[in-house]
């Protein structure tokens, strides 16, 4: 059991025991219960999980400042100051390469940076790119990263339940998850645009 938070508000405690409870559940999932419990395994789940949920932290931060809340809420928010949100979050992820010869010979995909956009534009600026040949793997904050191709790319934003198999069905694969986004893309067949 979690201890208790002296910072959460009374509204705040169901729906945080709610999310202990479910993490909780999910590091034990498939262990041995009782005696033969494998402490071990748990530190190590434990310590997976933590750093999973410090990965969704930085991927809603992102998007909350792509959909235009400025560092002040957002510190509010997290209970630290402004310039410590920004301190924190604010540091964009090491560029990926822009294409070029590999170690093994081979060229690399072009990649580019596609931005700035916001939560409010981006598809209809990836709507633009995919008829291009783009195709997004991967964002940061104001930006996404493409990979240019022959093809034309359909380009979809929903929110991650995580569940997308019916989604792979009709075609779509998951090009990247910013929580609480997942974006997936669609290779439409037709050659990209010039």
């Amino acid at each position: 059991m979690a201890t208790a938070d002296p910072r959460r508000t009374p509204e705040q405690a169901p729906e945080q025991d709610r999310l202990a409870e479910a993490l909780g559940a999910a590091i034990l999932e498939g262990l041995e219960t009782g005696d033969e419990q494998d402490h071990l395994a748990i530190v190590r789940r434990t310590a997976q999980a933590e750093s999973e949920v410090r990965a969704l932290l930085r991927q809603a931060v992102s998007a909350a400042r792509g959909a235009g809340h400025s560092w002040a809420t957002l510190g509010a928010e997290l209970g630290m100051s402004r310039q410590a949100a920004q301190q924190r979050f604010g540091a964009d992820p090491e560029p990926a390469p822009v294409g070029g010869p590999a170690a093994d010979g081979k060229d690399e995909p072009e990649e580019r940076w596609l931005g700035p956009i916001t939560a409010f534009d981006e598809m209809a600026e990836l709507e633009l790119a995919g008829r291009l040949g783009w195709r997004t793997v991967g964002a940061a904050m104001f930006k996404h990263r493409v990979r240019r191709t022959p093809t034309q790319w359909e380009h979809r934003r929903v929110v991650w339940t995580g569940r997308s198999s019916r989604l792979e069905r009709d075609g779509w694969e998951v090009a990247f998850l910013a929580f609480p986004w997942v974006y997936l893309v669609r290779d439409t067949g037709l050659p990209a645009e010039e």
